[in-house]
């Protein structure tokens, strides 16, 4: 079975974006989704909810980010 880098996406209220993406990677995202929801037995339904997860785990590991944060 594939280790992808997110998990089950949480139900949260969600803050409203808009963004464009190029196609190529909203293919990507469709696809992505349909491993995930494959992986986790739960159908992640609309792909654009992958979004805010896989921006917050870029973050979160994200050393230079990290490191920048704490010296503010």
């Amino acid at each position: 079975m594939t280790k992808l880098k997110l998990g089950a996406i949480a139900d949260d209220k969600p803050v409203k974006i808009s963004i464009d993406l190029p196609a190529a990677i909203h293919r990507d995202l469709i696809a992505y989704a349909e491993v995930l929801g494959r992986e986790t037995g739960q159908p992640v339904g609309e792909p654009a909810k992958l979004i805010a997860p896989m921006i917050e785990r870029f973050m979160a590991t994200d050393r230079a980010f990290a490191k920048a944060r704490r010296v503010r």
